[in-house]
């Protein structure tokens, strides 16, 4: 039996529902039982979508461990708190802060570098973003000369874009390549060639490898700072595809970049799992340079540790979002082996310390100095030639690009007062300072754009 009229894709849309795979499936049972009706209603209730989920009416409470000392902090910390009182509505949200460090990026209601968000239930692949996992590790090489650790490094690290060719690749771990074909997010080939490729690079931006002595034993120590690599952005994309599915049916108020994936979900329990593989991966891709400078020298490490700054954080259902934030609560690292380690610039020490959680802080420390302008700001406002400006800065210091081009956005005074931050640290109780790597030198990418192969192709054809 049929019905007298049939039901078409538009009636189902003119009682509300959204048009779907479903549609078709659902249309045929329904003509073909004549359904009408209550019977009809009772069919259609399971493809019904949950109502929309309303942003938070007002911003949800966050702590502010930030202060202005000049006009131009001035502007960067309201603007960090304008975006946070945005970003805060997004309805997964119960907590947050801001660190000394923070500074908006991205349109208003992006998560801050330097910013702390507690969701529940949810993980917002935007909230990590691409560079899954930055972090950082420092190992002890003891009473080496830190210039032999420095060339050394130098020897065997790899910054700018892409990964390393065939015959120079680390091997790659058999169980973690299994790990990762197991996982519905990474198991396929652009993953996994990233992941072989990407080992033991380092990439560019604020990435490098840092050679100082410790203030406490005189041991010259190696931090290297770098994340997940082209292996985490691959994840990131699959994520935000995802989380913006779930974002239409279930909050489409939520902006585009606080989209979430909710945890009590298949894709979301796979999602953690692959964040956790991403994690183990880059921990790996730091302990290759480490192992092998090691090597090269001929000497044993005396202490290792490092930490992540670029994460998300689980702790029952609650899930803290890390942009650029140190993990201090123990509770956060399930391989924690040592204190923190905090980076401000190339000129001046990386802080070593330790702390505990308290309602400010959530749990978390900066990762860093921070800036208060962009990269073009910044190169604007300097004035004479870039050795000139290099020479000055670098004063007394072993620094060196990979590129053999400087990048000035990177050179001290593109970043906040170190001074500063460590007085906010101390005044919020954001981490006690244990010991300080003393700066002796460090490696970074450069400006690798200036001559890249496209850039000689494009001259040499003029």
């Amino acid at each position: 039996m049929k019905n007298k009229t049939e039901i078409t894709g538009h009636t189902l849309i003119e009682m509300g529902f959204k048009s779907g795979k479903w549609f078709k499936e659902a249309l045929e049972h329904i003509n073909e039982m004549g359904l009408e009706g209550a019977a009809l209603d009772s069919y259609l209730e399971q493809f019904k979508s949950p109502d929309p989920i309303d942003l938070h009416e007002n911003a949800m409470p966050f702590s502010i461990n930030i202060k202005a000392g000049n006009a131009l902090e001035e502007t960067n910390v309201n603007e960090v708190i304008e975006t946070m009182n945005v970003l805060m509505k997004t309805p997964t949200l119960v907590d947050g802060a801001i660190m000394p460090d923070a500074c908006p990026t991205g349109s208003s209601g992006t998560i801050p570098v330097g910013g702390v968000v507690v969701a529940k239930n949810a993980i917002h692949p935007g909230m990590h973003s691409a560079d899954i996992c930055c972090s950082v590790m420092l190992t002890d090489f003891g009473k080496a000369d830190p210039k032999d650790v420095l060339d050394a490094a130098h020897s065997v690290t790899h910054f700018g874009p892409g990964g390393r060719s065939r015959e120079n690749q680390f091997r790659f771990p058999m169980d973690l390549l299994a790990e990762i074909e197991a996982n519905y997010f990474l198991n396929d080939q652009k993953c996994i060639s990233a992941a072989r490729s990407h080992l033991g690079t380092q990439g560019d931006g604020n990435h490098f490898l840092f050679i100082g002595k410790s203030k406490n034993t005189g041991n010259t120590m190696m931090v290297t700072h770098h994340g997940s690599r082209g292996f985490g952005a691959n994840l990131y994309s699959k994520g935000m595809k995802v989380a913006e599915r779930y974002r239409k049916e279930l909050s489409p108020d939520t902006l585009k970049q606080n989209a979430w994936i909710p945890f009590e979900t298949e894709e979301g329990a796979q999602y953690w799992e692959a964040l956790q593989i991403v994690r183990k991966w880059t921990k790996i891709n730091h302990e290759c340079l480490h192992d092998a400078t090691l090597e090269k020298l001929g000497i044993e490490k005396e202490n290792r540790f490092w930490n992540e700054h670029n994460f998300v954080f689980k702790d029952g259902d609650l899930f803290y979002h890390a942009k650029g934030a140190t993990p201090l609560d123990k509770k956060f690292m399930p391989d924690i082996t040592g204190p923190r380690l905090i980076p401000l610039n190339m000129s001046e020490p990386v802080l070593i310390v330790e702390g505990g959680t308290t309602k400010r802080n959530l749990g978390f420390a900066p990762h860093g100095a921070g800036r208060n302008m962009s990269r073009t700001q910044h190169r604007k406002s300097k004035t004479g030639t870039f050795q000139d400006i290099f020479n000055e800065e670098t004063e007394g210091l072993d620094v060196r690009f990979f590129s053999e081009e400087i990048d000035i956005t990177e050179l001290p005074s593109a970043y906040k007062n170190a001074e500063t931050v460590r007085n906010q640290m101390e005044e919020f109780g954001l981490g006690k300072v244990v010991d300080e790597v003393l700066p002796f030198g460090c490696i970074m990418a450069g400006d690798w754009k200036k001559n890249a192969p496209w850039k000689k192709r494009r001259n040499n054809e003029k």
